[in-house]
């Protein structure tokens, strides 16, 4: 090598330990450079950290999917085995479907196509909430069968809306419709349809059965139809509320409808009709819940329980048979009713004799009620808006229709007070031990002079049947619901101007002011009429007239304060009454004309004639004392 080469090497070599000392980083660079190579030495950590997670977390879904998937597999086995063909509507999710008119709003749950709620439009509970006949799903409508060895309870399963056109108040007020179907299979199914129509509380319901001939035993011509229904408190008085809710029933082709034990304290009535039956009603005291069968249900069995407290006043079930034909295709008939016990709509199906839900009593009672009070009610009603003011003039026109009576009443009793002289003359001669003398003596007095004891009873008598329809009437008036008059906010309850703290037995926690007017006025006029008579004569029916009163008292202080409106008001006008015949008859002119009675000789009666004719021809002779 020359000394050329060795130069360009040494020089290379310095150039390269002056470049590697000129380049040499820093302390600072070093430690940056250490600190950027750690880091990407975590990401790489974490990352091989991130992908083993993701494998894990992996492996857990596949196995959480496997478990959903085996637990799906174990509820679609559970359903098949509970439900067999009917295990597809086993599950679901719930969905409520409305029908809506002017006056109710209808709502129809996919869960046993049943329906699950009723609100009245126009009417409000007692405290101002709405009014709704049923509501949740304690509420129970449905279907009960024997099929493939199962019970099947539709109720239970859920349906599938079909062709639901609307499920909101349409503004064009037609009728609407929604239809559910419970699918058993393809092209198997039970089929419901609710048609609600504007202005109207009736809404048709109809059942349809299709291709179910292979999941219904051919031995059964009948299905079990299942409704319950919770009755909810919606009025003041709950006593007076839950003695007027019942379950009525009318039987097929007949005109009876019945209920079973209106007004009974017992827990728990039953009554099982083997009969056909028409329609079966859930009633309270102003509205009610029926259900009506185009044809006729085969038989029903009714049960009512009875609840001291709570939200609910009753519990209704009914289970009905429904003739089943595996070879018919076409839709059972059948329509609800969901609405007020107003007889005005109720007469409108005359044929089905729904207005019977308005308790209006039973014979002669009813008949009054529906022909006379009603009518004049409603004439009142259409042009006065104050039912106070029109229970007044019910009463005027009532007490004005039964003037002759009331004046043949107080004819006779002053007949009776221009007499009573000599009723005490009588009283004195014989004692009391000698009841039968004194009778007889009384009696003879009063055939002498022509008069009958029993002719103010008479009147009075031929007045109770009016007295009673009030009693009927008032209590179950849906027209006087809510209805405020003076102190009283509801004239259809009672009415309340000291709430107690406490309950009096069989009077209440509170004090009607009606009824203790009701009550003063017929004490007094009680000691009014107690005057024509002798203060010896029946002592103990006095007392028991002065007894009644009180008792009226604490029996009506929880009723309607319309009826003890109108008692108080009936008591007035007759004390009015009694001043105006006080003026117009003469007691002195009745006391000469009985007199002249007196002394005239009485002829025999045709019948006393006859007797003695018939003892004389069959040789009878009056016997002689011995002597």
């Amino acid at each position: 090598m020359d000394r050329n080469s060795v130069m360009g090497l040494v020089l290379i070599a310095a150039i390269l330990v002056v470049w590697g000392i000129v380049t040499k980083p820093s302390q600072e660079e070093l430690k940056e450079a250490q600190r950027k190579q750690d880091s990407l030495e975590i990401v790489r950590q974490l990352e091989q950290q991130q992908a083993i997670q993701d494998e894990q977390q992996q492996q857990q879904e596949q196995k959480v999917q496997g478990a959903s998937e085996d637990r799906e597999s174990a509820n679609i086995k559970n359903l098949q085995s509970k439900y067999g063909a009917f295990a597809q509507s086993g599950a679901g999710e719930k969905q409520i479907i409305t029908l809506e008119n002017d006056l109710l709003r209808l709502e129809i749950s996919n869960k046993g196509g049943r329906p699950f709620s009723v609100e009245l439009k126009n009417y409000k509970t007692y405290d101002q909430q709405p009014l709704v006949l049923f509501d949740g799903d304690s509420t129970v409508f449905g279907l009960q069968f024997f099929s493939q060895n199962r019970t099947i309870a539709t109720n239970d399963l859920f349906f599938t809306p079909v062709d639901t056109l609307r499920s909101t108040y349409n503004a064009s007020k037609r009728e609407q419709t929604a239809r559910f179907r419970l699918y058993a299979g393809e092209n198997r199914y039970i089929e419901y349809s609710y048609t609600i129509f504007p202005g109207s509380y009736m809404i048709d319901f109809d059942m349809q059965f299709m291709n179910m001939g292979e999941l219904i035993p051919q031995n059964l011509t009948a299905l079990d139809l299942v409704w319950d229904m919770y009755m909810p408190k919606s009025e003041k008085g709950r006593d007076n509320e839950s003695q007027w809710t019942s379950i009525y029933y009318k039987h097929h082709q007949e005109e009876d409808v019945e209920d079973i034990g209106l007004r009974s304290k017992k827990e728990e009535l039953s009554e099982d009709i083997p009969t056909r039956l028409k329609w079966i009603g859930f009633k309270d005291q102003f509205f009610s819940s029926v259900f009506i069968a185009n044809e006729s249900f085969t038989n029903g069995l009714l049960t009512a329980r009875n609840f001291e407290s709570g939200k609910y006043l009753k519990r209704f079930t009914a289970e009905l048979g429904i003739e089943y034909d595996h070879f018919e295709t076409k839709a059972k008939e059948f329509q609800f009713y969901f609405g007020p016990n107003k007889y005005k709509i109720l007469k409108e199906y005359d044929k089905l004799q729904l207005s019977e839900l308005v308790e209006m009593g039973g014979g002669i009672i009813r008949w009054i009620n529906k022909f006379v009070i009603i009518p004049i009610f409603d004439v009142l009603n259409n042009s006065i808006s104050n039912y106070g003011i029109i229970i007044l003039l019910l009463t005027i026109i009532i007490k004005v229709a039964l003037f002759p009576l009331t004046f043949r009443s107080y004819l006779s009793q002053a007949r009776m007070r221009v007499l009573k002289p000599q009723v005490d003359e009588i009283n004195k001669k014989y004692p009391a031990e000698k009841a039968m003398e004194r009778q007889k003596a009384t009696m003879e007095l009063y055939r002498k002079v022509g008069i009958s004891p029993m002719g103010g009873c008479l009147p009075m008598l031929l007045q109770m049947p009016i007295l009673f329809a009030m009693f009927r009437f008032f209590p179950t008036s849906i027209e006087l619901r809510q209805e405020s008059f003076l102190w009283a906010d509801d004239l259809s309850t009672y009415d309340s101007i000291v709430n107690l703290p406490f309950e009096i037995p069989f009077y209440g926690d509170h004090v009607s002011l009606f009824t203790i007017l009701m009550t003063v006025t017929t004490l007094i006029s009680i000691k009014t009429n107690s005057q024509m008579t002798s203060s010896s004569q029946m002592p103990g029916m006095k007392t028991m007239m002065y007894i009644m009163p009180f008792m009226l008292l604490f029996v009506l202080n929880n009723f309607s304060a319309g009826l003890t409106y109108y008692y108080f008001l009936a008591n007035v006008i007759t004390f009015g009454q009694n001043a105006i015949f006080k003026q117009v008859i003469d007691e002195d002119a009745i006391k000469k004309k009985l007199e002249a009675r007196k002394a005239k000789p009485k002829k025999k009666s045709k019948f006393q004639q006859r007797m003695e004719e018939m003892a004389k021809q069959k040789g009878y002779q009056t016997p002689t004392k011995r002597k």
